[in-house]
């Protein structure tokens, strides 16, 4: 009788422990080529990934779109290649950008660059704001130490696509010179979906 006391009560701490654990956040970015699913990773990258679901909530994304595609075949003076997909508001100093964020590196947050990855665009550490990319493909040369960036420092990745990989892939086809689209694609919609 004891043994089966123990296991009922070892059951309850828990289903109570696993049960209060916070799941992150889904959010769903609405194209006309079709739906993105991203899982925000809260608990690892807190910093980056509250100032993005904070654009999410206040719909400061209204004016989003998707502006930049960067391919091996674009970026021919570059000797550090990528492949990425970039968004955001699109103009420096939009009336909906909100103050620069501190800068989560790989290091800290344990986020790497890989397939589907999405990560807060910047110049200098400290000047993040609504701009980020999505990685196609593994992208080690974007985390921390990867020399991508002068400063060595990386970039802030903060959540990964669980769904629509192949519309990422299909943006990243359309027509661009220098990697700027020649037609943007709006982003119609950012939602939070979990």
């Amino acid at each position: 009788m004891k043994n089966i006391t123990a296991i009922v009560i070892s059951t309850l701490i828990i289903s109570v422990f696993f049960g209060c654990t916070k799941k992150n956040t889904q959010i769903l970015m609405k194209t006309d080529l079709g739906d993105i699913k991203i899982e925000v990773f809260e608990n690892e990258a807190p910093i980056t990934a509250s100032n993005f679901l904070r654009y999410v909530d206040e719909n400061r994304f209204t004016d989003a779109c998707f502006y930049r595609v960067v391919r091996l075949d674009n970026q021919p003076n570059s000797e550090i290649k990528i492949e990425v997909i970039q968004g955001g508001l699109y103009e420096d100093f939009h009336t909906d950008a909100l103050e620069p964020i501190k800068h989560e590196t790989t290091k800290e947050t344990g986020i790497l660059h890989k397939n589907g990855v999405i990560s807060m665009a910047r110049n200098e550490p400290r000047t993040a704001t609504s701009e980020f990319f999505i990685c196609v493909g593994d992208q080690p040369k974007l985390d921390f130490d990867g020399d991508r960036n002068p400063d060595l420092q990386g970039f802030a990745a903060f959540g990964k696509v669980v769904e629509g990989m192949d519309v990422v892939r299909q943006i990243q086809q359309l027509k661009d010179k220098d990697q700027m689209l020649i037609d943007r694609l709006p982003i119609n919609e950012i939602i939070r979906i979990k």
